[in-house]
């Protein structure tokens, strides 16, 4: 691979999650991209229903060019965060992107959620992504061309979403994307660039296989979407895209992307299934 190909050839990235699915995908890309990629996650042992653990995930970014830094962690805990942190700086003399990734989803309705699940989302999805991108500021300040992305949906106030997919998750998701506007406000001067990417369709990960039907994951795309978009947001001066909530397909449509169908699961479906919040233009 040429140095114009690996347009992140030197570079730091740090995420959370990332044993597997979209936050995986998105590593390896990185990695292929020639980044340095350090991983904060809980998950050290297999999940019985769910393939993929932090140490694989590692060997996948080693195998696609990158050099790995897994870190058993949980972004709910503060010093975990600051450890997870110096230790990225420590081996590879700073940050330049941070990914926030993990998340915690739970569609019970409002009526019925415990309080404990509640706060566990609004730990690990807002929370978690406030306290990551907080410890690396003095980091990010430092690099060339600074990144902040967040896994989270586009806000909206259509009282059907919280109906549908219930108040407690979408609470939790906008909360994240509450934390891209905000920083990326606060950000702005320091030339810090903060978004927001979301699927416009359903993804295939072993997760969603867990969930959805097969004809449902046929009308899903692959996490190969989700990970070219946010190699692209990643890529791109800092100072040019910032407290935007984009959609994978809209960033690759507007890079000249004309034919989507290379990322669908079943090439020749025609009735996508929609993400949480999404609709079609």
């Amino acid at each position: 691979m040429t140095a114009q190909s690996r347009p992140l050839e030197g570079r730091t990235l740090i995420m959370s999650g990332g044993s597997r699915g979209i936050g995986e995908a998105i590593a390896v890309a990185a990695a292929r991209a020639g980044a340095n990629v350090a991983l904060i996650a809980k998950t050290a042992d297999p999940h019985p229903k769910l393939p993929g653990t932090i140490y694989s995930a590692a060997e996948a970014i080693e195998a696609a060019g990158g050099v790995a830094l897994p870190i058993v962690g949980d972004v709910r805990d503060d010093e975990s965060v600051v450890s997870a942190v110096a230790q990225t700086v420590e081996k590879f003399g700073g940050i330049d992107i941070v990914v926030n990734n993990a998340s915690a989803l739970d569609l019970t309705r409002s009526a019925d959620i415990g309080l404990k699940k509640y706060d566990l989302m609004q730990d690990i999805n807002a929370r978690g992504a406030f306290a990551l991108s907080q410890a690396a500021i003095p980091h990010l300040r430092k690099s060339e061309n600074a990144h902040i992305l967040t896994l989270s949906p586009p806000i909206t106030l259509d009282p059907k979403w919280f109906a549908e997919i219930g108040t407690a998750y979408t609470i939790s998701k906008f909360s994240m994307s509450l934390v891209t506007i905000g920083l990326a406000a606060e950000l702005r001067e320091d030339g810090i660039a903060v978004n927001s990417l979301w699927p416009r369709t359903t993804i295939d990960t072993a997760a969603v296989r867990n969930i959805l039907s097969e004809e449902l994951v046929a009308r899903s795309r692959t996490v190969a979407i989700v990970a070219d978009a946010a190699l692209s947001i990643l890529t791109r001066p800092a100072s040019s895209v910032t407290g935007e909530c984009l959609i994978d397909d809209e960033v690759l449509t507007a890079d000249g992307v004309d034919d989507l169908s290379r990322y669908q699961v079943d090439p020749a479906a025609t009735d996508l299934e929609l993400d949480f919040w999404m609709e079609w233009n």
